[in-house]
């Protein structure tokens, strides 16, 4: 195949579960391309979807949280998410982990855009949504294992922060790229 050459969507032929964990599920699938008489076997990796939120005061700040992520065995600086529930609408899942992560609630919720983290092996999307005017007006509600710092920061300086390599999370740098624009608009004279 040239570099010019469109690629060809592979026909899946079937699938096989692997395991299933509190978190996703994982199975096996057959692929076939449809120059090649061979399928190939690959691991697709079932998951909810998540969102996360762009919190914004009034005071133009951003609203962080600090957590540890057993992933890369460290601490992280991120803006609040979690996992939707079956048939959640994003904007009302995005309301309410930013109320029990943070205690702060805002007067208006939009969503930015839609990512999928990692479209080579998962099959979720993470939605990413704005809230307005944001306030620590509720009490916190932690799930048993979790544990945050809660910062607000100037949004320029979560800009400088992502930009030195202090915020590593993809889907947070993905929420922050939507946001710009935004941001742009809001700053302008």
């Amino acid at each position: 195949m040239s570099s010019s050459q469109k690629p060809q969507r592979w026909k899946k032929l079937g699938a096989r579960p692997l395991t299933q964990t509190r978190i996703f599920s994982v199975e096996s699938v057959d692929f076939q391309h449809p120059a090649h008489a061979a399928p190939r076997d690959f691991f697709l990796i079932h998951a909810p979807d998540w969102v996360n939120v762009i919190a914004l005061t009034p005071r133009h700040e951003l609203v962080l949280v600090r957590q540890f992520r057993f992933g890369t065995n460290d601490l992280s600086l991120e803006i609040p998410g979690g996992v939707m529930e079956a048939g959640e609408d994003p904007v009302t899942t995005a309301q309410r982990e930013l109320q029990e992560e943070t205690g702060f609630v805002g007067t208006s919720a939009r969503l930015l855009g839609s990512v999928h983290p990692n479209p080579a092996i998962q099959t979720n999307r993470c939605h990413l949504v704005l809230v307005a005017e944001a306030e620590r007006r509720a009490e916190l509600a932690w799930d048993p294992n979790e544990e945050f710092e809660i910062l607000t920061l100037p949004v320029e300086d979560v800009y400088q922060r992502a930009y030195r390599g202090e915020i590593t999370h993809a889907l947070v740098l993905d929420a922050l790229l939507l946001f710009r624009p935004v941001w742009e608009r809001l700053r302008a004279p």
